[in-house]
């Protein structure tokens, strides 16, 4: 798999556990309901920040992964392609459905966006996520690992904003969706775990034939 090829892998990825419901979706359709699309798009903004970090996190763990020992780092990669055939399993047999998105009280814009940032900051399955993941196309091979880092942060942020300043332009709309019609959420969950599952058997195939690259 070359650069492109990673890349374009870690973009269907990155669609399909930010696509699927979740407490960041719901913090910003709760925000954009009590105070408006102005608070909504702080909220993301926050999120947004969140993830730079979490991608800073990432980039990190990848530059101290590749001064490990071959033999070590190879099974890192495959602990990662587990955990991701974890998620990807989970996923595929979930039923995600979203009985209501519950409505804070109405706050101030900047506190909205810091409330983003910390909610982000805050799950730790972001953080295995990134060490799972970020192994997986941040390779040597690829050119210096803080433009690659900067490449997957980007397209982070824009598929952030895509995803979540939608909900945000039409919270009302986007809560309606998700609790009017849950056999969408079911297959949005499932069709993102089938993702994880492939990206996962890719991953498994780097690792068994790393050896054989170096």
């Amino acid at each position: 798999m070359d650069y492109a090829q990673a890349l374009w892998v870690y973009t269907f990825l990155l669609f399909g556990i930010i696509v699927v419901p979740g407490m960041d979706m719901f913090f910003v359709i709760a925000n954009a309901l009590t105070g408006g699309r102005r608070a909504g798009f702080a909220a993301v903004a926050g999120i947004m920040l969140g993830g730079a970090v979490h991608t800073l996190f990432g980039a990190l763990a990848v530059g101290v992964f590749t001064h490990l020992p071959a033999l070590l780092y190879q099974g890192l990669i495959l602990v990662g392609a587990a955990y991701m055939a974890w998620i990807g399993w989970t996923l595929l047999g979930s039923a995600i459905t979203v009985a209501g998105i519950p409505m804070p009280r109405t706050r101030s814009h900047a506190v909205a966006f810091r409330q983003g940032v910390i909610t982000c900051l805050l799950n730790p399955k972001a953080y295995l996520f990134v060490m799972a993941v970020y192994p997986q196309f941040i390779r040597p091979q690829f050119g210096p690992i803080w433009s690659q880092a900067l490449v997957m942060g980007v397209l982070t942020a824009i598929m952030q904003f895509a995803i979540y300043g939608s909900l945000a332009l039409a919270a009302g709309k986007g809560r309606d969706a998700l609790v009017g019609n849950p056999h969408w959420t079911i297959w949005i969950g499932r069709g993102a775990g089938a993702l994880f599952l492939a990206t996962a058997a890719l991953t498994a195939w780097h690792g068994v034939t790393l050896e054989m690259q170096t």
